[in-house]
């Protein structure tokens, strides 16, 4: 699926006729000017004439054209699609005409997107940047490229397009453009306030779950699905396995013994006798940081580096696998971890919302993480806001990485730093960067730290997921997510922070959720499989062929790394995991740069005049 959205103007009509080709569908306003132009397929889009007033719902969703008729009928502004917005199931674009005045949104998660921008005088809004910058001139936005180094890149910075002219919607956001081509960004939604018991909000996190499953099952024969052996895919496949499709599950034995996630898979699998499962040993694909043997299922990543770039190579080869057996979905559990795991900032919102009880978990935690207790009741007692933080981050961004045992209570997902071999004029890049993000004063996503954390590692993770699925796109698969959906986003930022960390339990909410749905054979796991042997055996593998990516590196062109200190650390031996992490950003930069889509929008023509 690809789709553009125009104003109903004039201006635009030549954008229409230049995405034309093959496949291309066309929805017009009520003037009879073009206002959806794409790609899509028939189960793929509900479409809802209203006369003056119309409405598309692009991706996974399960509505009645015939109330949605109705509440077109009665609706006299974009504005009063809030509800629907905030009711509907599945992961989804919602684009709708009023009289030629246009709404477009896409998913709090940003698994489904709105990408826009200023052309020839007027806004055009799509699913991808590739649909913008074939129609203008646009080149690369090397500050931002800088950037992709960070590890982590904070909100808001982590979703910065990386072509100039390019703009993307907040979250919670919808585009708002008028007939004249004029457009401004308009807040629908905000999160939630954590004060519902578990008891009441599991019922709604279950049932957004379900429905969340059932839509992608809708009009499948088949439907695929991860069976890692984890809480999160595990419980997917349960409620796969419910639908009317038939369920086919795939699970990779990791390379660690020590990694029970095997022994759980096979466990939930004959628990599912009617569902085909597919076992595979790591001998049996790619390993990590390999490159693929191909790049027939590489072709579209014109919206940046690709994040999850170590295992590419893998998730290609399962999803010829996927397509091979006559799937088109397959479902993974990616947004789980965020929503349901322990977060370190969990601690510094309990104390504040139920100090007796936040004081004995802050003692486990300390305990567990051995984190020092001076360190740990400064961290606690910390009220430093977003934007200050951030200016603190700039400064540290080439220091050395924190001791390991410091409590990571702030706003984000870390302290941010740069990989020792990016430039000076790198770091320079990114500390001016940071610096003037925070001097604007932005707010976060929650006042309160955890629910900020958790959104933020929910948007980062639907980030990657639309990436991943816009880059195997030719192969004909989609990787589903429903844990980044927006019901099932909701329902669990609404959970009371005292009942999400309970001693002895593993995904507390997650497995209250669904005791009633999954067999607690598998709810009452109380571990996570690790993945470092993979990483350790993908780097060694491949290290020589990653050294040789140094005699040329596009990121030395361009004056963002050191091609010698890369090459120096890819043959340093560390024994901490976490120390990889910078590898990945930056191979994610170096195999971008080299692929067609970091160059074909350059060839786009100029601005206002459409290929």
């Amino acid at each position: 699926m690809e789709f553009l959205i125009l104003p109903d103007c004039a201006a635009a009509q030549p954008f229409a006729r230049a995405a034309a080709g093959p496949g291309t569908r066309s929805v017009a306003h009520a003037s009879g000017r073009p206002w959806l132009v794409g790609r899509w397929e028939d189960e793929e889009c509900v479409l809802v004439d209203g006369g003056r007033n119309r409405l598309a719902l692009l991706g996974p969703t399960r509505a009645d054209t015939g109330p949605l008729a109705r509440l077109l009928d009665n609706s006299r502004a974009p504005h009063d699609l809030d509800s629907l917005a905030r009711s509907l199931p599945g992961s989804f674009h919602l684009a709708a005409s009023f009289d030629g005045r246009t709404r477009t949104q896409g998913s709090l998660s940003t698994a489904r997107h709105v990408f826009h921008a200023r052309i020839g005088g007027v806004t055009v809004a799509a699913d991808s940047p590739s649909g913008l910058t074939a129609l203008m001139e646009t080149r690369l936005h090397e500050e931002t490229l800088a950037l992709q180094l960070l590890l982590p890149v904070p909100w808001p910075l982590s979703g910065r397009p990386v072509w100039t002219g390019v703009e993307t919607l907040g979250v919670g956001c919808w585009l708002d453009v008028r007939p004249d081509g004029d457009a401004r960004e308009v807040t629908w939604w905000t999160p939630p306030e954590p004060d519902t018991p578990v008891a009441r909000a599991a019922d709604a996190i279950r049932d957004a779950l379900v429905d969340s499953v059932a839509v992608r099952a809708d009009h499948q024969d088949v439907i695929s699905a991860d069976l890692s052996g984890g809480l999160d895919s595990t419980s997917l496949c349960f409620l796969a396995d419910a639908t009317d499709a038939r369920l086919l599950t795939h699970h990779w034995e990791p390379m660690d013994r020590a990694n029970a996630d095997t022994r759980w898979a096979r466990r939930a699998a004959d628990l599912m006798p009617d569902a085909g499962h597919r076992f595979a040993t790591a001998a049996d694909g790619p390993v990590w940081y390999e490159a693929a043997p191909d790049r027939d299922g590489a072709s579209d990543d014109v919206e940046g580096p690709l994040v999850w770039t170590r295992n590419r190579a893998h998730t290609e080869s399962l999803a010829r696998t996927v397509r091979d057996a006559g799937a088109t979905r397959h479902l993974i559990g990616v947004g789980g971890d965020e929503l349901f795991g322990i977060s370190p900032q969990f601690g510094w919102s309990l104390i504040r919302s139920d100090p007796l009880r936040g004081i004995r978990t802050m003692r486990r935690f300390r305990s567990v993480n051995r984190w020092p207790l001076g360190a740990t009741l400064r961290s606690l007692a910390d009220r430093t806001s977003f934007a200050d933080t951030m200016a603190r981050a700039a400064q540290g961004i080439d220091a050395p990485p924190a001791p390991r045992f410091t409590p990571p209570l702030g706003w984000g997902r870390g302290d941010p730093r740069m990989p020792e071999w990016a430039t000076r004029d790198a770091v320079a890049t990114v500390r001016r960067l940071l610096n003037e993000t925070a001097a604007r004063r932005p707010r976060p996503l929650h006042p309160d730290r955890l629910q900020h954390q958790t959104l933020e590692v929910t948007v980062t993770s639907g980030h990657a997921a639309r990436q991943l699925n816009r880059s195997l796109r030719p192969l004909g698969v989609t990787f589903e997510t429903p844990f980044l959906d927006d019901r099932v986003i909701e329902a669990a930022l609404s959970v009371r922070v005292a009942d999400r960390v309970v001693p002895g339990h593993y995904k507390p909410v997650l497995t209250t959720a669904l005791r009633t749905t999954v067999p607690d054979a598998v709810l009452n796991r109380r571990d996570k499989g690790a993945f470092g042997q993979e990483a350790y055996e993908g780097l060694y593998r491949n290290r020589e062929r990653l050294a040789e990516l140094c005699d040329a590196l596009r990121l030395a062109d361009l004056g963002l790394v050191d091609a010698g200190a890369l090459r120096a650390a890819l043959y340093r031996p560390t024994p901490d995991t976490r120390a990889l992490s910078p590898f990945e950003n930056t191979l994610a930069c170096e195999t971008w740069l080299r692929s067609p889509s970091a160059v074909a929008p350059l060839a786009a023509s100029p601005a206002g005049g459409p290929r």
